[in-house]
């Protein structure tokens, strides 16, 4: 006999065991939080959470009396989401400089000098490396204010998409940037109120009457009710949508924008806005090129079935 969780079989019932097992293993749930481990160029171990957001419905966007609402933030409408993994934080300077390091365009051959076999040989060979990665920083790009566990800043949408692509390569599982409707059923929470958690902007996230003017170290501030922290505040994140002026009058699957490439959806508070840009449900857009000290990203891990 063989006990498995307590329960016995007999060997002759291997068939059934095996079945059994399978089934079994098939029906755990995913793991409501675990941690991504990756190496950069030098070796040193870079890790970052991720939090599982339960799947649902929610009411997207905020009701006509909603304090600092913009036309743009409605209709109202029920969206329903799939469960996904999120970022517990914002891709800090750690994050994003092994990527960098990795795929900085400056260090490559020029494309214009290489056959094409040859050329694609070597993508092949370097994997990670063959992701057509940002042009060079010039300057700071932490603008003095430090980096290490600070969120990355001046990061284009194109970039952070890439990003997304070398993560992907570099770990083998499928990460991108949060939809719109996304990014706002993991910010609220549960919560309907403007501002997630325990309701306090000074408590959720910095915006410009706590930030002193600056970015600070992701997680500083508290989690809401998922476990995820600066979804007010800190820095404003790019979203895979292209920005849409309404919401759509009826109940949505799984929600996302058009697909052209036009102006890019950006969402949540930054170090330098006032509370109103800093709702659950304020949104902003800007083409996909463009970058600011304000706006950084955080990145989906896709629930494998």
């Amino acid at each position: 006999m063989h006990r498995i969780a307590g329960r016995a079989f007999s060997l002759s019932g291997g068939i059934l065991a095996v079945a059994f097992l399978a089934s079994w293993a098939s029906a755990e749930e995913p793991a409501k939080k675990f941690t991504e481990k990756i190496k950069n160029k030098q070796g040193k171990e870079v890790a970052f959470d991720l939090v599982l957001v339960p799947g649902g419905k929610f009411t997207m966007g905020s009701p006509d009396g909603e304090k600092g609402r913009k036309p743009h933030e409605g209709p109202q409408f029920q969206a329903e989401i799939k469960p996904f993994y999120l970022c517990a934080h914002e891709t800090t300077w750690e994050m994003f400089m092994a990527y960098y390091d990795e795929t900085v365009q400056e260090k490559r051959g020029d494309p214009a000098k290489e056959a094409p076999k040859k050329k694609a040989e070597e993508a092949e060979k370097k994997g990670v490396d063959a992701i057509s990665g940002p042009t060079p920083l010039y300057g700071d790009p932490t603008l003095g204010w430090g980096a290490g566990k600070r969120p990355a800043i001046g990061v284009s949408h194109l970039n952070a998409e890439t990003f997304c692509k070398w993560l992907s390569k570099k770990t083998g599982k499928k990460y991108r940037l949060p939809t719109e409707a996304e990014w706002e059923y993991a910010c609220r929470a549960g919560a309907v109120g403007p501002i997630a958690g325990t309701g306090r902007l000074d408590d959720m996230g910095w915006y410009e009457a706590n930030s002193a003017e600056t970015t600070h170290p992701v997680g500083s501030k508290r989690p809401n009710a998922w476990g995820l922290h600066d979804m007010h505040g800190n820095v404003s994140e790019w979203c895979r949508d292209t920005y849409v002026a309404a919401y759509p009058q009826k109940e949505v699957a799984d929600p996302a924008g058009p697909a052209e490439d036009s102006y890019k959806v950006i969402r949540g508070g930054s170090w330098g806005h006032f509370p109103p840009s800093c709702r659950s449900a304020a949104r902003n857009s800007a083409p996909p090129a463009y970058r600011f000290r304000e706006t950084g990203f955080r990145v989906v891990l896709e629930v494998t079935q």
